[in-house]
């Protein structure tokens, strides 16, 4: 018998995915203390924008993308749990417009009280996404740990004219984003049992499945702004586009695509922890209906693990891209716009 089957990952962690990270109020106040780094004219990304990946210049025409991204288990089955963790680790560099190229295991597990075949399936369900990018896995580093942990540490590269950050949004722009949200209230279902069997695999292949298809496609539109939607939600994401850009944006609720169940299972009061405190580091900057609930508030703001692209494109432009987006298999929506009103603020419709 596998001893993968009989294991309940997410049991082993008190938060799941990117619902584990450090939140961004904290995060903040922790970056503020730091000395400002030495100008580099190298440097074309660095820390300023709150950006997915840093882009390093090496020549006129060539400039590497680094990324790193690791967390706890947010699924049960070790094999989806490596498969989320790469491509979630993999999607930082396609929001920058960049190729991944290889990548390194982090790995934190273990090994004296859990079977190493599960460490194994990990490992295997990573390298087969590896595999799925095109990238050449180069080593790693481990330690024993008694909470399992895994991500990579990735390395892409791009032409220094064609970095895509999250800080270009014009106004006139439309928002279009790649995948529904909703994850952070789903995996926490997880934990609970409350999700089917078939519940679980449709939010696995949603977390699973690459942003390279998207990359693929926005590279042929006018992109002015691109981030990818992980640990501090949509709301969490689209504000540090606002912020970055010098811009105002409106999100229109009903046009955002969710995954089924999330309303009734965030009313039966499943919110995670890193949910909450998204709404709560965004809502100075948001403006909400006066008529829209607390529940939908936060599902606006829920912690998504592996999430979509939140692409800013002009706005002619805005149709066509959905159209081939999901012509490519992808549930993709244009939910918002960009303005000059409301300058680092979010409206929501």
């Amino acid at each position: 018998m596998n001893p993968s089957n009989n294991i309940k990952l997410t049991s082993l962690s008190s938060k799941g995915g990117c619902g584990c990270k450090i939140g961004p109020a904290d995060l903040a106040e922790v970056i503020r203390t730091l000395p400002p780094a030495e100008p580099n004219p190298d440097l074309l990304v660095g820390l300023d924008t709150s950006d997915d990946a840093g882009v390093y210049r090496l020549s006129d025409e060539l400039a590497i993308v680094q990324t790193v991204d690791f967390f706890t288990p947010i699924v049960d089955d070790p094999y989806s749990f490596g498969q989320i963790a790469a491509a979630n680790a993999i999607s930082d560099i396609y929001a920058m417009g960049g190729t991944p190229l290889t990548a390194l295991n982090i790995v934190a597990f273990p090994i004296s009280t859990l079977d190493k075949s599960i460490l194994s399936d990990i490992l295997r369900g990573a390298g087969d996404k590896l595999k799925e990018a095109g990238i050449t896995l180069v080593g790693g580093h481990s330690i024993d740990d008694k909470e399992p942990k895994f991500g990579l540490a990735v390395t892409g590269t791009i032409h220094p004219g064609k970095v895509r950050t999250n800080a270009g949004a014009k106004p006139g722009d439309k928002l279009v984003l790649t995948k529904p949200i909703g994850v952070g209230i789903l995996s926490s279902s997880i934990k609970k049992d409350l999700l089917s069997k078939e519940e679980v695999e449709r939010l696995t292949a949603v977390m699973s499945q690459l942003n390279k298809i998207a990359a693929e496609v926005m590279a042929h539109y006018t992109v002015h702004a691109c981030t990818d939607v992980t640990g501090f939600g949509l709301m969490g994401h689209a504000l540090e586009m606002a912020k970055g850009s010098g811009t105002g944006i409106t999100i229109t609720k009903s046009d955002v695509p969710l995954l089924p169940r999330v309303r009734e299972l965030a009313e039966a009061g499943v919110i995670p922890g890193g949910t909450k405190n998204n709404h709560e580091h965004v809502k100075g900057d948001v403006d909400f209906p006066d008529e829209m609930d607390q529940i939908d508030r936060w599902i606006l703001c829920d912690a998504v693990t592996s999430g979509g692209l939140l692409i800013s494109v002009q706005g002619d432009e805005a149709d066509q891209l959905l159209q081939q987006l999901k012509e490519r298999g992808l549930e993709a929506a244009v939910i918002g716009r960009v303005g000059e009103e409301h300058q680092g603020r979010i409206t929501v419709e």
